[in-house]
Order: C-alpha cells, then sequence, then structure tokens
C-alpha cells in the first residue's frame, strides 16, 4: 500500500491560494462588468457563486469539501468585496482596518490596535483590491495619482497609498463606518463624560450656542459632533458640510453636501469653501461643518457672525487653547491680510465653547475639557475650563483611573440659557469631584 502524500501547511496554503487566483481569473473573465453595475447586487452574488462552485467541482480532485467551501467564498469576496479584508468589514467590533503591505494587517478594537493573521498573495493582490474599491466610488488610483481619500458604499472612509510614495508595500487605512447611533446613556455607562456635563452641553446646543469640538485623530470628534446633533429641534433647517459624509443627523429637514476632488484634467473641484458659501444662499438655520482643516475656518466663522448662529464643526488639537490657536492659523490662510487682532475679534465672537475629546492610552475616549470661550482681554482670546478630566493613576490592569471635574466658575452664557428655558442647576458648576452615576435622561428641558 502506498505511503501517502504529507504537504506541509505552506505549501498547501500556497496551492490554495495559486488556485483561488486561477479560478477568479476564470471566473471574472465571463463577467460582463457593465451588465453586472446594472444588476441586483443579491442576484449577481447568487450567479457568481453557481460558477464558482461549478469551477471548483472540476478541481475537486485537489481539494478538500473544507477549502472548496472556503475557496467559494474567498472568490465571491475577490469578486464583489473587498477580498482578504472582507471578513474584518463584516466585524462589528472592528472600528479601524490597517493594511502596512500585503503581509501586514492590524484592526482597532475597543481603541487598541491587535495584528491580524490576514495577508494578501502579494502586492499586486491588494493594489489591485484598492483600485476596484476605489473604481465602484468613481475614484482612481495609479502611478500617477498614487493617493486617494474615498467614502465607501457603506459610509466607510478609505485612504490609500501606493508606489512609488509607499516603499514597503500599498498602505490602506479604513475607518469603518457605525450605524449604531451613540447616545447618552451608553456615553454615561463608558464613563465618557459625567452627566452633568451632558446636560449643560445639550442645553448649549438647544440655546444655539456655537461649539468646536476639538481632539487628535481618532479620538471621538466625529461622534461626539453626531451626539449633539440630536439636540438640535426637528424644526430647524440644517446644512452639513463634509469631505466625506459621517455624520447621521436625525432631523427630517437636513441638506446635506460632500466635498469633491478634482477630474482627471484637474477640474470638476469642489471644496468646503464652495460648499459653505452656498449653504449660505440655502436658508439654514444651522451650518454645520464635519471637520474645519483649511481655509473653509474663515468663511465658517462668518456664518457664525452673520445670524446662523448654533453652528458646530470638528478641529484637530490638542488641548482646547491650542484649537482656536489652530483655529487662527486656518483663518490667516484664507485671509493673510488680516490683522491678527482682528482675526483674534473675530474668533472670540464667533466660537462660544470648546469641547476637547482625547483617545487615553488605554483606548477608553473621553471628553477632558469643556471651555467656554469669555471675550478678549486686549489682543489675546480669554477662555476658561468649566469642566475638566483628571487623570489620578492605572489600576494593576492597566486602565485609566481619574475623575471629572468642575472648575467652580459659573459659565457666562449661563443666563442665555435661562432666558432660553433651559433649567441648568448651578449646582453642576460648584467646583469639585462630579458624579458619574448612569442617570434616565440627559435634563437641559425647558
Amino acid at each position: 500500500m502506498p505511503t501517502p502524500t504529507i504537504v506541509d501547511p505552506a505549501t498547501r496554503e500556497y496551492r490554495f491560494q495559486q488556485l483561488k487566483a486561477e479560478i477568479h481569473e476564470k471566473l471574472i473573465s465571463d463577467i460582463n462588468l457593465a451588465v453586472s453595475r446594472s444588476v441586483n447586487q443579491e442576484r449577481l452574488r447568487e450567479e457568481l457563486r453557481r460558477g464558482a462552485e461549478e469551477l471548483t467541482r472540476r478541481n475537486s480532485d485537489l481539494l478538500s469539501l473544507v477549502d472548496r467551501q472556503r475557496l467559494v467564498d474567498e472568490l465571491l469576496d475577490e469578486t464583489l468585496g473587498l477580498g482578504p479584508l472582507e471578513p474584518l468589514m463584516q466585524d462589528p467590533t472592528v472600528s479601524d482596518i490597517l493594511v502596512n503591505g500585503p503581509e501586514c494587517v492590524y484592526v482597532e478594537r475597543r481603541g487598541m490596535l491587535e495584528l491580524t493573521s490576514i495577508k494578501f498573495r502579494d502586492n499586486d493582490h491588494l493594489v489591485d483590491i484598492v483600485r476596484r474599491i476605489v473604481g465602484r466610488v468613481g475614484r482612481r488610483i495609479d502611478e500617477s495619482s498614487p493617493m486617494v481619500d474615498a467614502r465607501l458604499l457603506d459610509g466607510s472612509r478609505l485612504n490609500a497609498v501606493i508606489h512609488p510614495l509607499a516603499l514597503d508595500g500599498a498602505l490602506v487605512s479604513i475607518r469603518r463606518f457605525n450605524n449604531r447611533r451613540i447616545d447618552t446613556r451608553r456615553l454615561i455607562a463608558a464613563k465618557s463624560a459625567a452627566p452633568a456635563m451632558l446636560d449643560f452641553l445639550a442645553a448649549c446646543v438647544r440655546a444655539r450656542l456655537n461649539i468646536l469640538v476639538s481632539g487628535g485623530t481618532g479620538s471621538g470628534k466625529t461622534t461626539l459632533l453626531n451626539l449633539l446633533s440630536g439636540f438640535i429641534s426637528s424644526k430647524d433647517r440644517i446644512a452639513t458640510i463634509e469631505d466625506a459624509a459621517e455624520l447621521q443627523l436625525q432631523q427630517p429637514h437636513v441638506a446635506r453636501m460632500e466635498t469633491r476632488v478634482a477630474n482627471l484634467d484637474g477640474k470638476g473641484e469642489v471644496t468646503s469653501r464652495d460648499l459653505i458659501r452656498n449653504a449660505l444662499r440655502m436658508r439654514p438655520d444651522r451650518i454645520i461643518v464635519g471637520e474645519c482643516r483649511g481655509r473653509e475656518a474663515f468663511d465658517m466663522l462668518q456664518a457664525m457672525n452673520t445670524g446662523h448662529d448654533g453652528g458646530m464643526s470638528t478641529i484637530h488639537a490638542n488641548d482646547s487653547r491650542e484649537a482656536l490657536t489652530r483655529l487662527e492659523m486656518l483663518v490667516n490662510m484664507a485671509a493673510p491680510e488680516l490683522p491678527m487682532s482682528f482675526i483674534h475679534r473675530q474668533i472670540a465672537a464667533s466660537i462660544h465653547l470648546v469641547v476637547q475629546v482625547a483617545r487615553l492610552p488605554n483606548g477608553a475616549r473621553k471628553i477632558v475639557q469643556i471651555s467656554e470661550v469669555t471675550g478678549l482681554h486686549g489682543e489675546n482670546i480669554n477662555m476658561h475650563d468649566l469642566f475638566v478630566y483628571r487623570q489620578t493613576g492605572v489600576d494593576t490592569k492597566g486602565n485609566i483611573q481619574g475623575q471629572f471635574e468642575s472648575k467652580g466658575l459659573i459659565p457666562l452664557c449661563l443666563e442665555r440659557l435661562h432666558r432660553c428655558g433651559l433649567k441648568v442647576p448651578r449646582m453642576y458648576f460648584r467646583e469639585g469631584v462630579l458624579r458619574t452615576e448612569r442617570i434616565d435622561q440627559v435634563r437641559a428641558t425647558r
């Protein structure tokens, strides 16, 4: 009796990938791409599954039943999905996917990075998948245009860099779109904020104060902006301007706009500045700018100063004071001829609150500062902290220990809140540690 041939796992996997590449090439050669775009995706997936199963049956002598099923699933992911990344896109615990070349894929779960076992055949395989992904949303990436930023069909944001800019293989970052809206209960349960802080912020949104949310990358700026937008009246007409649409406003009257990059001829670009200026002609009650990172900062301040109060935006900064410094720089880029004293007056008159969010070393995200802009002192912008998060240590499991505190200052805007019928208790602002127990609802009711 002949001795069975023992194949080591690495060789077996190599043969599997080779066979998958061959069958995939045969499968897509029979697809009319122009027709496939107009066919129902579920029907197309079923047709492709039947074709893939037929092709794998012809190689049944080389594959076990388990491998055949795995091959069919991976072929569908290769043809219609994101290839090896598709399982990660279906995993609700994954918030970010980070690809550093064909053999290094990280994910972020609960704020912490983890290395996965997922690999691509080679760099060409990775680049082919990136090209297919961005091609579906009308973007391109090649050696003449080696960077791309795009919003995927499910709302996720993708950024990719390939050769010659990426030296060790294509670099891909996917910020997952989370259709689960975070609410005040979840924020309090996660100890990301104290109830008094959220109560105060809810009142400020309803009283139409202008709010700037600042923080680092991945700190939760857009998540907080989504939460704050939930306190806007359903009677307001809201205009939103974003580079990649991430806001999930629930109000019935929302005019959503998204910027557009230039086409292959370098024409057709539509910037945030263009959209803000156009929004002013659309009779909005409020304007929300998803992220302020360029010359649009000047136009946003102008809108806030011309009757469009209740505006909100986000900005990258390490603390609330630095957020205003960065805003100064962005406005100065748009209007370098303006004296800095004028820019300071514009900011002091436009921004009422700066809310700083941070991602802590253990992955937790918290509101770490709520600061009020109180006006000018000479040519300097005055502001003071109302609430802060103070870290006190780290426990044996690496969890951050700390507490939310009120700084003991009565906000200047409190009188405005009371005039609007919003009853925010003065006891919230007594100096000391804030309670973090979960409450039934955020108050700030009329």
